[in-house]
Parts: C-alpha cells; sequence; structure tokens
C-alpha cells in the first residue's frame, strides 16, 4: 500500500502546522483569509500572487496614459493608437490558454516569477519605439504581463477553499487590476512629468518605463524562492513524495475546452474585464479628447476607474461567496447576472454624458458594475470542474483579453457613441447567458439539481468551522487519527476523485 492510500502522506507533506484554520478534506486549504497575515505558505501565496499581478498589471498599461505623446512622437493616427491597444491585450490571449495546463501540471510560483522577469525586458525597451510596426511589436510582447492573471487565480484556488474562494480570487485579482489605476497615476502624473523636468517630453516617455520594467524583474525573481505552490509544498515536491498524482497537461485542456460552462463564462469574463480592459485604454483619451484636459488631468481622472478595485472586485466575490451560502450556485449565477446586466444598463448612460461632473460619476458606477462582476465570475470558476481549474481559468481568462480585442476594434472602427452602445448591448446578452450555465452536482438558475455531495458540504458549513492543525501537537498520534477519521479525502489523489465523483453523476 502506498503513503498515499494509506493515509501517510500527512507525514511528508511541507508544513505540519499552519496559522489558519484548514479543511483536510480539500487538500489542507484555509478556510478564511488573514489579510494581514504573510505567514506560509496560505497568506504568503496569498500577497505574492496579488502583488505580482499588480506588477504586471502596471507594465502591461504604463504607456497608456502617455499614448498622446507617443502619437506626436511617431506621427500616429487614431487607427494606429487603437491598433496598439488592441495587440497589447492581444499578445496574451495565447499565453493564457497555455498557461492554465501549465498550472495544473506544474503551479503557479515558477510559471508566475518567469513570465514577470520576461515581461519586463520589453517594457524596458519601450523607449527604441520609432515608428507604428516597432510599437505594435513591443507592446505584443508587453502584453505577455496579462497571461499572470491565470497564476493569479490559480495560487489563490489551490490555497482557499471553495467556500471562501471567490472573495479570495476576488481580492487578489483586484488588487493586481488596482495596477491599471496605478499606473495611470503614477506614469501620467508623477513620474513623467518628473523625468519631463530635466529633459524633453520625448526623451521622458522614452525613458520612464525602465522604472517599473527594474521593479517587476526583481518582484519575479524573489517570489520563486519565498512563497510555496499549495499547503503541501511544491508541486515537484508533492509528486516526488506521492502526495500529488501526474497530471497532463493535455488532458486537463481537452477536459475544460469541451465543458459548455467554461465558454459561457468566457464570454461573461469577457464582458467584463474585457470592457475594464477597452476602459483602461480609453478613458484617459476620452477624457483628454471630450472635455480638452491635459496629459497629466486626463491621467489622474481615468486612474479613478482603477482605483476602485482596491474594494469593487473584492465586494464582488464577498457577496458572490454570501450568495453561495444562503442559496448555493443559483446564488453565485444570480448575482452574476445581475451585475453584468447593470452594467450594460451604465455603458449606456455614460455614453450620454455631457458634462465632466456626470462623466465621472457614471464612469464610477460602471466601474463598480464592471469589477464587481470580474469577482463574481472568478467565485464560479473552481466549481465548473475543479481537477482541471487551470486549465478552464485559462480559458476564461482569455476570453476577458478576446473581449478587449473585440471592442478594441470596435473603438477602432466606430464613432466613439456607437462603440459604447455595441459594448453596452454585448454586456446585457452576456448577463442572460447566466440563466443557461448548469454545472453537474449545482442547481442552477433555471436547471439542474444539488447533488448529495453538495448538500452535505453545507451541512458541514452550518456546523462549524474546519479543524485547526494547531490544535493538533505533532507528537500527538491519537490526535492525528482523530483529524483522520474526520476527513475522508485527506491526499491530492483522493481529493481529485472526490470532485470526479460529483461532476459524474447528472
Amino acid at each position: 500500500m502506498s503513503a498515499v492510500q494509506s493515509g501517510a502522506a500527512q507525514e511528508v507533506k511541507k508544513y505540519q502546522t499552519y496559522h489558519v484554520k484548514i479543511d483536510p478534506a480539500q487538500n489542507d486549504k484555509s478556510t478564511e483569509i488573514k489579510l494581514c497575515s504573510a505567514q506560509r505558505p496560505h497568506m504568503r501565496a496569498f500577497h505574492c500572487s496579488w502583488f505580482a499581478f499588480f506588477c504586471a498589471f502596471f507594465i502591461w498599461f504604463a504607456l497608456a496614459p502617455l499614448l498622446s505623446e507617443v502619437a506626436i512622437s511617431l506621427d500616429l493616427s487614431k487607427q494606429q493608437l487603437w491598433t496598439s491597444n488592441i495587440i497589447a491585450v492581444s499578445g496574451t490571449i495565447f499565453l493564457r490558454f497555455l498557461l492554465g495546463p501549465v498550472c495544473d501540471k506544474y503551479g503557479a510560483r515558477i510559471s508566475m516569477g518567469c513570465m514577470l522577469m520576461f515581461a519586463s525586458i520589453p517594457t524596458a525597451c519601450t523607449g527604441l519605439a520609432n515608428s507604428a510596426a516597432s510599437l505594435y511589436a513591443i507592446r505584443f510582447f508587453i502584453g505577455f504581463a496579462g497571461s499572470t492573471f491565470v497564476m493569479c487565480q490559480y495560487w489563490t484556488s489551490s490555497m482557499f477553499t471553495k467556500e471562501v474562494v471567490g472573495t479570495a480570487n476576488a481580492i487578489a485579482g483586484g488588487w493586481g487590476n488596482l495596477g491599471g489605476g496605478v499606473t495611470q497615476l503614477v506614469m501620467g502624473s508623477f513620474l513623467f512629468p518628473l523625468f519631463k523636468t530635466g529633459m524633453s517630453a520625448e526623451r521622458a516617455w522614452r525613458t520612464v518605463s525602465l522604472v517599473p520594467a527594474s521593479i517587476t524583474f526583481v518582484v519575479g525573481a524573489v517570489i520563486i524562492f519565498i512563497s510555496d505552490d499549495a499547503p503541501k509544498g511544491n508541486y515537484s515536491e508533492m509528486k516526488k513524495n506521492g502526495t500529488m498524482a501526474e497530471v497532463s497537461a493535455t488532458a486537463s485542456f481537452r477536459t475544460g475546452a469541451m465543458n459548455l460552462n467554461t465558454w459561457i463564462m468566457a464570454l461573461n469574463y469577457a464582458c467584463s474585464f474585457g470592457v475594464e480592459l477597452t476602459t483602461f485604454h480609453a478613458a484617459a483619451h476620452y477624457f483628454q479628447d471630450h472635455f480638452e484636459l491635459t496629459t497629466e488631468k486626463a491621467a489622474a481622472i481615468a486612474s479613478i476607474f482603477g482605483w476602485m478595485n482596491v474594494f469593487s472586485r473584492a465586494m464582488g466575490g464577498f457577496i458572490s461567496d454570501k450568495m453561495n451560502a444562503k442559496m448555493g450556485m443559483r446564488g453565485r449565477l444570480a448575482w452574476q447576472s445581475f451585475l453584468l446586466i447593470g452594467e450594460g444598463i451604465t455603458i449606456f448612460i455614460l455614453a450620454q454624458s455631457s458634462t465632466l461632473g456626470l462623466a465621472i460619476f457614471w464612469m464610477t458606477i460602471f466601474g463598480l458594475f464592471c469589477q464587481a462582476a470580474n469577482g463574481s465570475c472568478y467565485g464560479i470558476v473552481p466549481y465548473i470542474n475543479p481537477p482541471v481549474t487551470g486549465s478552464i481559468s485559462g480559458i476564461i481568462g482569455a476570453g476577458g483579453n478576446l473581449g478587449a480585442v473585440g471592442f478594441g476594434l470596435g473603438f477602432r472602427q466606430l464613432e466613439e457613441m456607437q462603440a459604447f452602445q455595441l459594448m453596452g448591448a454585448v454586456v446585457i446578452v452576456a448577463g442572460i447567458s447566466c440563466f443557461f450555465v448548469n454545472i453537474k452536482g449545482h442547481r442552477g438558475l433555471i436547471s439542474g439539481q444539488d447533488s448529495q455531495e453538495v448538500t452535505a458540504a453545507w451541512k458541514k458549513m452550518a456546523a462549524g468551522p474546519a479543524v485547526n492543525t494547531l490544535s493538533v501537537p505533532e507528537h500527538d498520534a491519537e490526535a492525528a487519527k482523530d483529524v483522520e477519521r474526520d476527513t475522508d479525502n485527506d491526499s491530492e489523489l483522493e481529493f481529485q476523485q472526490f470532485c470526479q465523483s460529483i461532476h459524474a453523476k447528472e
């Protein structure tokens, strides 16, 4: 009998005690989120996840508030600027598809660090652009930074139970997305003016990106060594000691792609995160063009949209978890549908704003719906098919970028009012699509039924918090046996079998 089959995997896992309450039936994932803690493995991974994604978002959109200056230097038209924006978000689409299965096989930690270091190189080369074509190429490779979203969400999903994963994913994703707002303010209203004090405007935009590029490279290198892939250790160690089964990346992707729910949620994410990416590119130019503001002022106002990620995406995930506790999957889907329909309506209203004050107000309301929908979406993702969450997360994440490409083409080819109206209509359709999500083992909005396992999980939640391993001394063999008797799926292999049993039932 192997160590995994006998339940002896506890003896070889990296950490025997934790600083959070955990659920052994879900691979020692945390049942709580202690934001003020950075203890390994759970909270260290959480903070590494969101901060790495923050840095990725910062370099991804570092050039956005400076595009008016770039257009002057390179003599670019409106169409060429939007082409560069579209290319910036399209570069990560293939990688998001690829990195989902890679996370299932190797974990998020190394993938995250390597991608940050790679994307920082073209960011440092921004100033070398001397034509539209070279700008396209540089922004294409910088766009690879956006693929770190897959690792961000996979990492937190690996560390937190399904009961709180919506909140964990939303906070990590939201604080990461915050980089898109901070970069508007830091790059457009602080660093760019600072650099201009000693050089020309053209020289300033050509050199200012060296600052975030350097910081991001260092962050990518450091997180590899200071964090863990999962509560029980790194994937390479877990496979070696038998705590985790070997995973086929190809089979993982195929399983995720064959699930209709994956593609419905990809549409949802295209209409939340894809809209957010489009707004990051369009906002500063919109305020500069419609209200005749300077680059610095327009960037400062546009940054409000990104700064809302401090709370709005987290709110979306938190309420999704609360709705799940009251209504199950129906609650999560109802909340997701409400947010998308509200987002679509406020897009129509924003497009009609005639004064600066109204435009700022409706951008804020629209941003609240949009970013909360991001968090709500990834409260649903871990349920679709848990053993291949990485692949599903990657496909849905790629949907966000595909949405940005589609909406970007709309702004490139249509009048601005028409582009806003088209975007609002598509978002409302996505909200309606939530009624057709049907996850096996969970009751949806119009079909499906909760499985016995799901019902049992609710009863367990109502009974009280999961076991905290801090209360189980390592030397107390009897206490350890009690923990084993209370948990049926203590190993990664057994957990995967448990998940698969749920999705094998109608």
